[in-house]
């Protein structure tokens, strides 16, 4: 269909609208800006971490004496970028709020595509991504890899962790098992823990000690109830699964970050049941697939698809056993993800 000419009409109601935005939003940078004029008495800049955002204002840690540990509202000044869980920034204390000055540059970030396809940070300043599954709601595999590939693609080492282990005991799923062998075989860390039970949190805790991670994974496998057994005063809000759809209900509502009595931090992120990659190209994706990587180079085609193309090498990997089916189907599936 072609460009159809809109009316004066038209065109006059755009405008009103455009024009009534442009207003709410200097508006409410004037609100911002009032806020920030009435602070009583900015002191010298120190620094901090960003523990959640709420937008406009984040609640920041001290990282420098008298401030050291504690925990204040902050606004944030306008021509700062967009902040998240993990930041390290400089603020000034105020009354009754501090202000956020300055961002320093991040170490790493996680970053993925928001439902407009822009690019958003998730955390920052992390080394470490866990990838938590459980037992119920059921695996999937293919989300799994989705993670991992966006982990590999920014260079952060990710690790799996299987949640709800008690559940095995009523009802044994060989997929499960299946999925445990398939990335322990890879070469990921995979720790099994049951939140229920406190099984295996101390070998969790072990590994995350003086590291800085991030948990994400689909809402429901319990995030925020191996936080609690890891630190038991945090008390992150934990719900069942719906009856309808077998699936989490979105407890958690902001990213927020934890400290471990081991030095280690966890930022507890809200569970995400899908994570798109449009973000990344092909070459990055499939490099993603770090036991891909000894079989890249090798087809017969440079332009190989690795479906049914001719001395496809990656194919020939699953064929020796070299390969795990699974995550070449995988991988076909996220490709064709983004070209549909």
């Amino acid at each position: 269909m072609g460009n159809r000419k809109l009316s004066k009409r038209q065109q006059e109601r755009i405008q009103s609208i455009q024009n009534r935005r442009r207003e709410k939003a200097e508006s409410k940078k004037i609100l911002d800006e009032k806020a920030l004029e009435s602070l009583d008495g900015l002191g010298p800049e120190t620094s901090g971490t960003v523990v959640t955002n709420y937008g406009s204002q984040v609640d920041i840690e001290g990282g420098s004496a008298p401030f050291i540990g504690q925990i204040v509202r902050c606004f944030v000044r306008a021509n700062i970028p967009s902040l998240v869980t993990g930041d390290k920034i400089v603020w000034r204390p105020a009354e009754p709020q501090g202000v956020v000055v300055a961002l320093e540059p991040r170490e790493s970030e996680l970053i993925r595509p928001d439902n407009y396809g822009k690019l958003r940070p998730v955390a920052a300043n992390i080394d470490r991504i866990g990838v938590v599954f459980a037992v119920q709601p059921a695996p999937q595999s293919n989300l799994l890899d989705r993670y991992l590939v966006a982990a590999e693609a920014q260079g952060i080492e990710p690790f799996l962790v299987l949640n709800k282990t008690d559940l095995l005991d009523q009802q044994v799923d060989s997929t499960v098992d299946s999925i445990v062998q398939i990335y322990t075989s890879i070469g990921y860390e995979v720790i099994c823990v049951s939140a229920e039970n406190n099984d295996g949190t101390d070998d969790l805790k072990a590994y995350l000690n003086k590291r800085s991670c991030i948990f994400v994974g689909q809402s429901g496998v319990g995030k925020s109830s191996i936080i609690n057994q890891l630190v038991p005063d945090n008390n992150s809000a934990v719900g069942p699964l719906s009856d309808a759809t077998n699936e989490g209900t979105h407890t958690t509502t902001a990213s927020k970050l934890i400290h471990l009595d081991n030095g280690g931090v966890i930022i507890d992120s809200p569970g995400i049941r899908e994570f798109s990659l449009t973000h990344l190209n092909q070459e990055a994706i499939i490099n993603g697939f770090k036991d891909f990587r000894p079989f890249l180079g090798y087809c017969k085609f440079r332009d190989c698809k690795h479906e049914s193309d001719e001395g496809c090498a990656l194919v020939a990997a699953v064929a020796a056993g070299k390969l795990q089916q699974q995550r070449l189907d995988n991988y076909r599936q996220i490709i064709r993800s983004l070209n549909n």
